[in-house]
């Protein structure tokens, strides 16, 4: 049966409300002393009302912005909703960040306090406070010791000396309005300093609403399990793995890492989990590899099920095609069903494009694989795929209810609707550049198929114009070059140049296996001298370029002297290549391939 999400006036009241409906019922989970353990909705309700008016005690006002530095955890949740209970904002803050990002956002965002986990994240913060012009008060989840001028408060102190008042607490919130600013999520961006982007209630109570109506009507709106792994300090975790969790009355699980997500979910067993592309592809190696070497019936039934999956997806199943389809159903599906934890319904891959293949690798194994499509700027979710839509692994679905999306003359894809922000923070001239007329010039170069599906072909900003004029999109060009088994990871480049050229990062896992196989010496410097080495990454490219137009071939490549990784600021927190940082580093060994 269809439900809808009620029409809540900001994100406090609909949690309050989801928690006095769900009382004793477990909320949030986290694993501590090798056990999951959980806060219930009432325990969370009192401890954002008494965290709030800890808040109000210090001096916070209504506006005020609050810093939040913190992994995925319980405490991240009740922070970040007794922030908006006491009328303040939200900045969300990547742990990731430098001292620099820090001093940027804290300066940019005027943030009068700062909330921080852990005392190896404080020590990072504290340094950036004292080199800041402002003077934000600490509050500390854990124990740890703030230089001496710097105020700090015990978060769990603030929440043991105010009594909770939940009925207190929602008549306030009750005043804020869904035009309201919630939270200010700077951009990690692939270029440039992070801009912070105001979301306002409205925004965010939009996607969940549209995110509700797609569950509702294609899945069916139960008793719903996440679990929570990207940054929280990322709009589309934020949204997608809080807050529409709190409008389902969902379970939220926070996975201990990234290394052992895999045991998480088969131990959390979720029926709805937020993903991005790049984990996907690694998954899909590492499944694919493992069944290669168990050969035999599970690497025919694996080719089998990849076979069925890409005729079903392209709407091409044939008759002879149902006893095999069935023999897969049942002996190949359900071993990996286990794997996803058995009961999954959906997962939503967003935050960056995905290569088609991968979608159809994972949809063909029986995995529901929705990919959406958004920006932080709208809230962030803008469309999904969905069954009921007709799921095309090169679309990003429809927009989600309530929302206008139409295409500009040079391709560039607008948005309208309250999804969208009213702007970056103390930045008019930008928010004058993206927004126009109501609406936000997203930067994506797309199209809208007849069924409404929206495809996006690649970022206006990042498109490739050779010496000839030609467009080239680097993301599809570059996800085509990571389907190959011995490359894990690559840029492509060639503005105003006559062809393209690449920095490519071997597979690890390929480079040991073929070291092996080649019985060479396998350390890095080895390995560049090695012209076997480079010859086999060759036929890789070789390969791809095969399936490439002339304008997008790749000529020449240098290997890469790292891996693209958040650490080494090559890669965003959301796993996007920072371009410019990578074209820095390896600039002039790119041009140099244009002189032989």
């Amino acid at each position: 049966m269809t439900r809808r999400l009620e029409h809540f006036p900001n994100l406090v009241t609909m949690f309050f409300q989801r928690a006095a409906e769900k009382g004793d019922a477990p909320f949030l989970w986290a694993k501590r002393g090798g056990a999951w353990q959980s806060t219930s909705w009432a325990e969370a309700a009192r401890q954002v009302s008494s965290l709030a008016a800890g808040l109000k005690s210090i001096g916070l006002q209504p506006g005020d912005r609050v810093m939040l530095v913190s992994e995925n955890r319980p405490e991240w949740c009740i922070s970040d909703l007794a922030i908006m209970a006491a009328g303040c904002i939200t900045v969300p803050t990547y742990i990731t960040n430098t001292d620099r990002d820090h001093i940027h956002i804290i300066e940019n965002s005027g943030a009068c306090a700062v909330i921080v986990s852990t005392a190896k994240l404080g020590a990072g913060v504290m340094r950036a406070v004292l080199q800041s012009s402002q003077s934000p008060q600490l509050i500390a989840i854990e124990d740890m010791r703030a230089p001496a001028g710097v105020p700090c408060h015990s978060w769990r102190k603030l929440i043991a000396d105010h009594a909770p008042d939940v009925i207190g607490t929602t008549a306030a919130a009750a005043a804020l309005a869904r035009t309201d600013i919630a939270c200010i999520i700077y951009t990690s961006g692939t270029g440039g300093a992070p801009r912070g982007v105001m979301q306002h209630h409205g925004a965010i109570l939009h996607n969940v609403a549209g995110c509700t109506a797609v569950i509702s009507d294609d899945f069916g709106w139960g008793d719903e399990v996440f679990l929570s792994f990207l940054p929280l300090s990322h709009a589309y975790e934020h949204t997608g793995g809080q807050h529409f969790p709190i409008g389902l009355g969902g379970q939220i699980y926070y996975a201990e890492s990234l290394d052992k997500l895999a045991a998480n979910i088969e131990d959390v067993r979720p029926t709805i989990m937020f993903v991005v592309p790049r984990l996907f592809e690694v998954l899909r190696t590492r499944i694919s590899k493992a069944i290669e070497k168990q050969g035999g019936l599970s690497q025919r039934l694996l080719g089998l099920a990849i076979d069925i999956g890409n005729r079903r997806l392209d709407g091409r199943l044939r008759l002879i095609d149902r006893p095999a389809a069935l023999i897969v159903d049942r002996l190949f599906k359900p071993k990996i069903a286990r794997k996803f934890g058995g009961r999954m319904k959906a997962m939503v891959s967003g935050g960056a494009p995905l290569t088609p293949e991968v979608g159809a690798f994972f949809q063909s194994l029986g995995v529901t694989f929705l990919q959406g499509y958004g920006q932080t700027e709208a809230g962030p979710v803008v469309s999904c795929n969905r069954p009921s839509a007709g799921i095309r692994m090169d679309s990003v679905g429809p927009a989600l209810i309530d929302t206008e999306i139409r295409i500009a003359d040079d391709g560039e894809i607008l948005i309208r609707g309250e999804l969208v922000m009213p702007g970056y923070w103390r930045n008019e001239a930008e928010t004058a550049r993206v927004i126009k007329d109501g609406w936000l010039h997203t930067g994506d170069i797309g199209v809208i198929d007849a069924a409404g599906r929206i495809k996006i072909t690649d970022r206006k900003k990042d498109l490739i114009i050779n010496d000839k004029g030609d467009n080239i999109a680097p993301q599809k060009v570059e996800g085509m070059l990571t389907l190959r088994p011995e490359i894990a990871q690559a840029m492509i480049a060639g503005d105003r140049r006559p062809h393209m050229v690449a920095v490519i990062v071997p597979d690890p896992e390929w480079t040991q296996e073929w070291c092996a196989a080649s019985n060479a010496r396998c350390n890095d410097a080895a390995l560049v001298e090695n012209s076997d080495y480079r010859t086999a990454i060759g036929r890789a490219v070789e390969a791809v370029n095969k399936d490439l137009t002339v304008t997008e071939r790749i000529r020449r490549f240098i290997l890469a002297d790292d891996a693209f990784t958040i650490e080494n600021e090559q890669l965003t927190p959301s796993l996007k290549i920072r371009r410019h940082v990578i074209r820095q580093i390896y600039g002039e060994r790119l041009d140099a391939l244009y002189k032989h």
